[in-house]
């Protein structure tokens, strides 16, 4: 028994060893946290099924006032984790009255926090016409409408600007068009080209943007036209839309389908 307790011992001095880190149950590989954070929860796209004590696919062809063109399905067409990663692939196919299909899930009811820092490595597609998207939504949205429940948009990307990924705050007062936000450009070439790392530190009264480690927009309310409502419970998003008002329309130069990868998504709390 006693070279067994030593084995046993060992053992939990190298687990204990990676302090300041958090395990991945599926990978048994350590997570790097970043200074000053806990990790809270997280998802790494191990397996073949979308974690459903995490996200939700949300179905539906409404347009999200946006004008959207796609049907979101839960079809493995649109919607698969495969490899280690999210794939969310967008189809030009006639469904459910709509010419495009694609899927968006979110951690609504399940996942929702006030504050933390929310980051993902992404892969974006490309294309006139197609809308990447890694965003937040106040929980309160039934009840207090949009946007008063307050819209924290960590990136997105239009394809006719391949070079710029935007994060954006919308809120009563600085919504839609009028929203808070700020772009992050490539010096050359295009965002779809590889994998970045795009994140929000949200604490009280402040809200941060990076890229791949990089600050490029601050939030505070005094910056803000209008009321500050970002300190309640928010929920996450991914999703891939095709058109609407702001991307525009896929034409003869966009090819489909077009695939969203997501290596991970985690979040973090203060200590």
């Amino acid at each position: 028994m006693g070279k067994r307790w030593m084995a046993l011992a060992a053992a939990a001095l190298a687990l204990g060893s990676g302090a300041g880190q958090a395990q991945s149950p599926a990978q048994a590989q350590p997570i790097p946290v970043p200074a000053g954070w806990a990790i809270d929860w997280h998802d790494e796209f191990d397996g073949t099924l979308l974690d459903r004590s995490k996200w939700v696919p949300e179905p539906g062809g409404s347009g999200n006032g946006n004008n959207e063109q796609q049907f979101y399905t839960e079809r493995p067409e649109n919607l698969r984790v495969v490899d280690g990663m999210l794939v969310i692939e967008a189809h030009r196919e006639a469904w459910g009255g709509k010419e495009f299909t694609s899927a968006r899930i979110k951690t609504a009811g399940l996942q929702e926090r006030t504050y933390g820092r929310y980051e993902a490595r992404i892969r974006i597609p490309r294309g006139q016409g197609i809308w990447p998207a890694f965003w937040m939504l106040g929980a309160d949205i039934k009840t207090v409408g949009w946007p008063r429940c307050g819209e924290i948009d960590i990136m997105e990307n239009i394809g006719k600007e391949p070079g710029l990924v935007h994060g954006t705050l919308h809120g009563p007062g600085y919504s839609g068009e009028h929203a808070f936000g700020a772009p992050s450009k490539r010096e050359s070439g295009a965002y779809a080209d590889g994998f970045h790392v795009y994140a929000v530190e949200w604490e009280p009264q402040r809200i941060r943007w990076y890229r791949d480690g990089i600050l490029y927009h601050t939030a505070t309310p005094a910056m803000v036209k209008g009321e500050w409502v970002f300190e309640h419970p928010f929920y996450v998003i991914l999703n891939l839309a095709v058109g609407g008002y702001w991307p525009g329309y896929p034409d003869a130069t966009t090819v489909l389908p077009q695939r969203m990868l997501v290596d991970w998504v985690r979040v973090y709390k203060r200590p």
